[in-house]
């Protein structure tokens, strides 16, 4: 575990005020229903999290070490959607591909 947090803090997004799941690329469909189906609140704090670290980019600073995100704020919060929408598209597809015998 002091390597997990050593790992973690040398990664730098903690810094930035973001999370783990707000890294994830949101590229594919899974992804984009994951954040589809996150709450309002969950929605908007992602965003507002994204867009100050990308202001920090821009301007090369860090944020305040007070509002860095703690190890204990650092909790999954889409990673569970993912999982929950990648079975449902696997049980779609084997719905689909149902063949019936008569």
């Amino acid at each position: 575990m002091p390597l997990a947090s050593w790992h973690a803090n040398a990664a730098g997004y903690r810094q930035l005020g973001l999370r783990y799941d707000d890294l994830l690329p949101e590229e594919s469909d899974t992804v984009q229903t994951a954040i589809k189906r996150l709450p309002a609140k969950e929605a908007y704090d992602r965003i507002f999290r994204i867009r100050r670290a990308f202001q920090c980019s821009l301007s090369h600073t860090l944020l305040p070490p007070a509002d860095h995100t703690k190890p204990e704020d650092d909790v999954p919060y889409l990673s569970n959607i993912i999982v929950e929408v990648e079975k449902e598209k696997k049980e779609r597809e084997e719905l689909d591909n149902l063949v019936v015998k008569k």
